[in-house]
C-alpha cells in the first residue's frame, strides 16, 4: 500500500512538507484508540534472536531510525509502534534555531536518494529535554544525537555540546556526537584529530563525572580518507569513547543517474540513500578490522533492503540505522530486515 499509494501522493509533495505531513498524520492517527495495537501487528516483529547487547545497552533488536527524522523528539511514542529498535533524536543544539533557508530537502528519485542542508534546525536542548520527560513508552532506546549552534566559533564548540550533554543525560540512552554534518559552516573542521580530541575529552569528563556515565559515540563522515580514519581509531581509545556511527551524509555527487545539471541546481547540502551504501559499507569494513572488532559501530547510509542491512551487520556493524530507506520503501522495511535476520540465522 505504501509504494502503490501513499508514496506516490507524498512525492508529489516538496519533500519537507511531506515530513512534517507524515509528523501530523502519525500523531494524529495514534490518537485514535487500537491504532497502536494495530501499527504494531503490522509492523513490530519481536524474536529472542534479534536482541543485541551493545555499550551496555539491551537492544529489542539492531534497526533503528537515524538522527535527523525525529530532531525534536516529538514523534517517540508513535514511532515505537514501528518496530524499531532504537530511535536516535537530534541534532540537537543548546539553543534553538531554525536551520538554513528553505527550500532544503530534495529528492533524487532517480537514485533513491536526498539531498539536504537542513541545518540542525531544532527546538533547543532544555524543550527537547522536557519533551523526551513526559514520553509514555520508557523501553524505547533513545539516543542524542548533539550539535553546536551555528553562531558558536569552532574554538567554543566544547561549550555547546556539554551543554546538551547537561540537558539531555536523565532522558536519552545514549549520546552520539555530531561533527560530520556538512550543513553547519565550518563543523567538519572539527572531526581534526587536535580539536576533536579536545571536544570529546571535555565532554568525556563530564559524562565519567556521574554516577551513571551514558555510552557516548562519535559520528563521521563518509567522506574521510583511510589515515583520517585511522586518526578517528586513535581518537577513540584515547577519549575512551563506546563507539562510532558510521556513517552520516556525503557532500560527493559522484555516480548519480539523475541530470547533473539538475543536481547542481539543487546546491550545497549532504547526500544519503542508495549511493552512499557501497561506501559506508567499505568505511564500517576498515573501522571494523582495523579496530580489532573491539569498537562497536552503528551502520548507517544506504540500506533500502534486508540484504543491504545484512552486508552492513557482515562488514561490521553492531546496529544499524535506517532514513532515507524508510522514506523510499516505507515502515514495512524494518519488520522485512528484521523477518530475513532471524530466517538467515
Amino acid at each position: 500500500m505504501y509504494n502503490t499509494l501513499v508514496k506516490p501522493l507524498l512525492f508529489n509533495l516538496d519533500a519537507e512538507r511531506a515530513h512534517h505531513l507524515v509528523f501530523d498524520n502519525l500523531r494524529r492517527a495514534a490518537r485514535v484508540p487500537g491504532t497502536r495495537a494495530l501499527l504494531r501487528a503490522l509492523y513490530d516483529y519481536q524474536h529472542p534472536g534479534l536482541e543485541h547487547e551493545v555499550f551496555g545497552l539491551k537492544f529489542p533488536n539492531p534497526v533503528g531510525l537515524a538522527a535527523g527524522f525525529d530532531k525534536n523528539a516529538a514523534l517517540t511514542d508513535e514511532l515505537a509502534t514501528l518496530g524499531f529498535g532504537f530511535v536516535e533524536i537530534g541534532t540537537v543544539t543548546p539553543r534553538p534555531q531554525p536551520g538554513n533557508p528553505t527550500p532544503r530537502l530534495f529528492r533524487l528519485p532517480q537514485d533513491e536518494a536526498l539531498v539536504n542542508r537542513m541545518g540542525f534546525n531544532n527546538d533547543g536542548a532544555a524543550v527537547v529535554a522536557a519533551r523526551l520527560a513526559r514520553r509514555r513508552n520508557r523501553q524505547l532506546i533513545i539516543g542524542g544525537n548533539i550539535g553546536k549552534n551555528k553562531d558558536t566559533p569552532n574554538e567554543r564548540a566544547a561549550d555547546d555540546y556539554v551543554a546538551c550533554f547537561d540537558a539531555l543525560a536523565e532522558v536519552v540512552d545514549y549520546f552520539v556526537v555530531n561533527v560530520s554534518s556538512p550543513n553547519t559552516p565550518n563543523l567538519r573542521q572539527l572531526q581534526e584529530k587536535e580539536p576533536l580530541i579536545k571536544l570529546l575529552q571535555q565532554v568525556q569528563e563530564r559524562n565519567l563525572s556521574r554516577a551513571t556515565p551514558r555510552p557516548l559515540l562519535l559520528k563521521i563522515a563518509p567522506d574521510l580518507t583511510d589515515s583520517q580514519l585511522d586518526d578517528i581509531l586513535e581518537i577513540a581509545r584515547e577519549t575512551k569513547l563506546s563507539g562510532l556511527v558510521a556513517t552520516n551524509t556525503t557532500i560527493s555527487r559522484a555516480g548519480l543517474s539523475t541530470d547533473t545539471s539538475y543536481v547542481a541546481s539543487l546546491g550545497a547540502g549532504g547526500l544519503s540513500g542508495r549511493p552512499l551504501r557501497a561506501r559506508a559499507t567499505e568505511v564500517i569494513r576498515y573501522l571494523h578490522q582495523k579496530s580489532d572488532g573491539a569498537l562497536p559501530i552503528i551502520g548507517s547510509g544506504g540500506i533500502h533492503s534486508a540484504a543491504d542491512a545484512q552486508e552492513k551487520l557482515a562488514a561490521g556493524a553492531s546496529l544499524i540505522q535506517l532514513y532515507t530507506g524508510f522514506i523510499y520503501e516505507g515502515p514495512s522495511l524494518v519488520k522485512r530486515i528484521n523477518q530475513q535476520l532471524v530466517a538467515s540465522r
